[in-house]
């Protein structure tokens, strides 16, 4: 990857990016509150098992989806990825987060983008309402504008993923820094896989009923954290 490309995406996948992912914890608080989480391992395999049957399956081949979709005269593959996320995931505050974080994103890739026609098409249809705008299809399509390949766009978009678990966990469960690096460098091997396997033609699904089930209750705690 050229260094211009990698300087570009880097701004959309940093912690510092305002897509307001940091409001979300995506049901880790509920399961925390259950007593289902209580420590970094149990916090590792719930991590683990939302990576390989739940983002691994369905946001990361969405991100794939509009990576290939950023082609011009493919916007219909990005529309149709993005009412597949929203049909897929079943809590009402995790599509909203994925939507308000999507949009935060293209709001900003579009505006450093003006010459992209894709994200400019894409850009539009969100703000007629056309589409809903999930985070991981503007990723896709944004880090394709900015050059990078497929498996560099999927495993950012899935690291991104983890670094935010990971950052909600200090907050709720007794995790250091140290020890939220050693459990972010855990999930580094399997990122790597996930992003090799995954393709355009992989289909979306997933199989994630407890973080599901987690992320419904979390609007029903009598205080919370983190929005979802």
């Amino acid at each position: 990857m050229k260094t211009a490309a990698l300087l570009k995406g880097l701004r959309f996948v940093d912690s510092f990016f305002p897509s307001g992912g940091f409001a979300f914890s995506s049901g880790l608080e509920a399961a925390v509150k259950d007593g289902a989480v209580r420590d970094g391992k149990q916090f590792q395999r719930y991590v683990e098992d939302l990576l390989v049957h739940g983002l691994g399956r369905r946001e990361a081949v969405a991100v794939a989806v509009a990576h290939q979709a950023a082609t011009p005269g493919r916007l219909a593959e990005a529309l149709a990825v993005d009412q597949a996320l929203e049909a897929l995931k079943l809590g009402r505050d995790s599509r909203l987060a994925s939507r308000q974080m999507g949009r935060q994103v293209m709001k900003l890739a579009v505006d450093q983008f003006a010459g992209h026609r894709s994200l400019r098409d894409f850009g539009s249809a969100m703000a007629k309402g056309r589409t809903p705008g999930h985070v991981a299809v503007a990723m896709g399509l944004t880090l394709a504008a900015c050059g990078w390949s497929r498996e560099d766009a999927v495993a950012a978009f899935l690291y991104q993923t983890a670094q935010g678990q990971v950052s909600a966990a200090m907050k709720l469960l007794p995790v250091g820094q140290q020890q939220g690096q050693q459990l972010l460098a855990g999930c580094e091997p399997l990122i790597t896989v996930l992003s090799r396997q995954v393709t355009p033609q992989s289909g979306l699904d997933s199989w994630t009923p407890v973080q599901d089930i987690y992320a419904m209750r979390h609007a029903r705690l009598e205080s919370r954290l983190f929005r979802s």
